[in-house]
């Protein structure tokens, strides 16, 4: 008899193929379809598969008897109930380092684009608009970058970074002894020093709008801010107000409060670039999450130590 999976997040038919290979695996990718898998299969599940915005409640672990692994796609795992689980004696492990570089890499493609003005010059371009009717774009390479979280994904960003010549700042709960950057205890002072302010730092009620008003004011009317982290970091609505009142000059979003309904205060502005939440998401980087998943649930099963566990 295979493990029973109950996996929670959108996975592809390959993908799902793959995880059949184990499992007996029950797929609900939304809120209707878990509660009615849980109803009915709830004492046979051995495993979750989740991600951290979908999360698993102290409840729908209660109402799994037989629970003894969580796992998330990638390195976020706000929503679901850690502690609750392990009290339980439930092993919770996470996707940290599979999609990284992916994450890296679109966040520069969302500051570039964002600084560069590259969806307005696009639109002006198709209209037959030359380049002496229309505002210039600022650089990119020596400017100021300040990163909010930096972890795992949050150095490879400012890796990136030093290909432009950028000086680098952060804020972390702690400074790092790890690296050279400088570091900020006071999110508004690093907005302040910063020409580019970049969110990679985990989402969840102690981050809850960690970007205000007063955050965006002090990066300024030239400042960009690129949020790649949890939509919930940013007050959206006074994010809209600065961008319209030109007290900072762009945003780069893949992430906003909404999800998964786009954020109708924005959607009128020209400067402002907005994804639908992939900047985790290439081919490289889900097959790397879900190889992961598959590594750190054989193992478990196995009575081993998964890969990357909280």
């Amino acid at each position: 008899m295979k493990p029973v999976l109950l996996a929670l997040s959108f996975l592809s038919e390959e993908h799902r193929a793959q995880m059949a290979q184990a499992f007996e695996v029950l797929y609900a990718p939304d809120a209707a379809q878990a509660a009615a898998a849980i109803a009915q299969h709830g004492s046979r599940v051995r495993v979750v598969l989740t991600i951290g915005a979908t999360g698993l409640s102290p409840a729908q672990i209660d109402a799994l008897p037989a629970l003894t692994l969580i796992c998330v796609l990638g390195a976020g795992y706000e929503n679901v109930a850690v502690q609750h689980a392990k009290a339980r004696g439930i092993v919770v492990a996470t996707g940290a380092g599979t999609n990284d570089d992916c994450v890296a890499d679109h966040t520069w493609g969302l500051l570039i684009a964002a600084q560069r003005r590259i969806l307005p010059l696009d639109k002006a371009t198709r209209a037959g608009i030359w380049r002496t009717a229309l505002p210039l774009p600022p650089n990119v390479s020596h400017k100021r970058l300040g990163i909010i979280g930096l972890g795992t994904i949050g150095k490879k960003i400012a890796q990136r970074a030093l290909g432009f010549e950028i000086e680098v700042g952060y804020h972390n709960r702690s400074a790092r002894t790890d690296v050279p950057y400088r570091y900020f205890a006071d999110v508004a002072a690093l907005a302040a020093w910063a020409d580019f302010l970049v969110i990679a730092t985990p989402g969840g009620a102690g981050t809850q709008h960690l970007v205000n008003a007063e955050v965006l004011k002090a990066l300024g009317p030239r400042g960009v801010v690129v949020n790649i982290a949890r939509g919930s970091v940013i007050d959206t609505a006074a994010l809209a107000a600065a961008l319209r009142e030109g007290r900072i000059a762009a945003a780069g979003l893949d992430v906003y409060e909404s999800e998964p309904a786009p954020p109708a205060e924005l959607l009128d502005l020209d400067n402002v670039v907005l994804t639908p939440h992939v900047a985790g998401w290439s081919p490289e980087a889900v097959q790397n999450s879900v190889d992961r998943f598959m590594e750190n649930a054989r193992r478990h099963l196995a009575g081993e130590v998964p890969v990357s566990p909280l």
